[in-house]
C-alpha cells in the first residue's frame, strides 16, 4: 500500500440472505425517516456524490452520502436502537452494483469469491483496496454496535458504510466514544435518536496499482439529535441533550476525540471543508416543536 496526496480535494465528509440498497436521486419518505425531521444537513455541496438508501431483507436500514470518486461514504445517517454493544461477525462484506449501473441488481451483493471486481470498482470500493493495508482497517460510520436487531446489524456490513481507519484510532478512541454514545443514549434518550457520523478528506489516498483508490479521511466527526430525553439526567448528561457532536483526527497520535456543541462542529467543518456558511447538520438546530415528531418535514 502506498499513500498519495492528490490535488487538493476538501470533502466532509447488503447468498440468499437478501440484503439490498437503492440509489435514488432524492430519498423517499421511507428512507427519509432516518433523517431527523426528514431532512438531510443543509448546505452541503454534493458533486458526484450518491444518496444510498441502504436496504436489508426489504426494509431500509439508513441512508449514505456517497463519494464515487474518492470511492467512501461521506457520512451515513441512522437511527440508534438500544444495544448491548455486542457485535455481529458473522456477516461477509457487501457492495453496491447500482453504483456502477443504472440496470443492474437494486439489492447489495455480497463480494464473489472470484476477482470480478471490475465491472463495478470504478465507482466504489473493492475488499482488494484494504488488502494490503498495515495502518488502516474497515472503520463503519453506522456501527454495528449502535444496532440492535441482527438485521439491523448486518446491513451495516457494506463496503459503502466504511472508511479506512488508522487502526489505533479505530480500536481506541473512535470505539470508545461509540461506546460512550451507546450509553448514553440507551440510558436517557426516551424518543429516537437520530445520528449522523461522517469524514473530511484533505486529498490523501490509498493507492493500488499506481491507481487512487480510497480517499484517507482527516477527521471523523458525527453528531446525534433526540429531542425526548430524560429531563433528570445528571447535569453533565443533560448538557448533551437535545443534540451534541464530536470529531476526532484519524491518526496514530493526537487522536482524542473532543466532545462540543452541534453548532461547534459546524463550524469547525465551516473551516475544513466546502460546506458552505449555511450548513446546518440538523432541521431547525433540533430543536423541539409543537408539531407530532414522527411527521417528515418535506422540503
Amino acid at each position: 500500500m502506498i499513500l498519495y496526496r492528490t490535488d487538493e480535494v476538501l470533502i466532509s465528509l447488503l447468498v440468499i440472505v437478501i440484503t439490498g440498497a437503492e440509489v435514488q436521486e432524492n430519498f423517499t419518505p421511507e428512507c427519509k425517516q432516518f433523517l431527523y425531521m426528514g431532512t438531510q444537513p443543509r448546505g452541503l455541496e454534493e458533486q458526484s456524490f450518491k444518496k444510498i438508501c441502504q436496504f436489508y431483507k426489504g426494509k431500509p436500514r439508513f441512508v449514505t452520502l456517497y463519494d464515487t470518486v474518492n470511492h467512501m461514504p461521506v457520512y451515513s445517517a441512522y437511527t440508534f436502537k438500544r444495544s448491548d454493544g455486542f457485535k455481529k461477525v458473522d456477516v461477509p462484506w457487501m457492495y453496491e452494483p447500482q453504483l456502477s449501473t443504472l440496470s443492474g441488481f437494486q439489492e447489495m451483493q455480497h463480494f464473489p469469491s472470484e476477482n470480478v471486481h471490475e465491472n463495478f470498482m470504478n465507482a466504489q470500493a473493492v475488499l482488494d483496496d484494504y488488502s494490503d493495508s498495515v495502518i488502516f482497517e474497515r472503520g463503519q460510520l453506522n456501527p454495528d454496535e449502535h444496532q440492535a436487531h441482527p438485521d439491523d446489524k448486518a446491513a451495516t456490513y457494506t463496503l459503502t458504510n466504511v472508511v479506512p481507519q488508522v487502526r489505533e484510532f479505530n480500536i481506541g478512541p473512535w470505539k470508545n466514544h461509540e461506546h460512550t454514545i451507546r450509553r448514553r443514549l440507551n440510558n436517557y434518550c426516551r424518543g429516537t435518536a437520530y445520528i449522523i457520523t461522517g469524514v473530511t478528506t484533505s486529498g490523501h489516498t490509498i493507492r493500488r496499482h499506481n491507481i487512487n483508490r480510497l480517499g484517507i479521511p482527516t477527521y471523523l466527526w458525527s453528531a446525534y439529535c433526540c429531542i425526548d430525553f430524560d429531563h433528570n439526567a445528571p447535569y453533565s448528561e443533560h448538557s448533551k441533550f437535545p443534540a451534541f457532536a464530536s470529531y476526532g483526527l484519524n491518526d496514530r497520535e493526537n487522536n482524542n476525540v473532543q466532545e462540543m456543541t452541534v453548532r461547534q462542529l459546524e463550524d469547525f467543518l465551516k473551516r475544513v471543508t466546502y460546506v458552505g456558511n449555511s450548513f446546518q447538520m440538523f432541521y431547525d438546530n433540533c430543536m423541539p416543536s409543537n408539531s407530532d415528531n414522527s411527521a417528515l418535514h418535506l422540503p
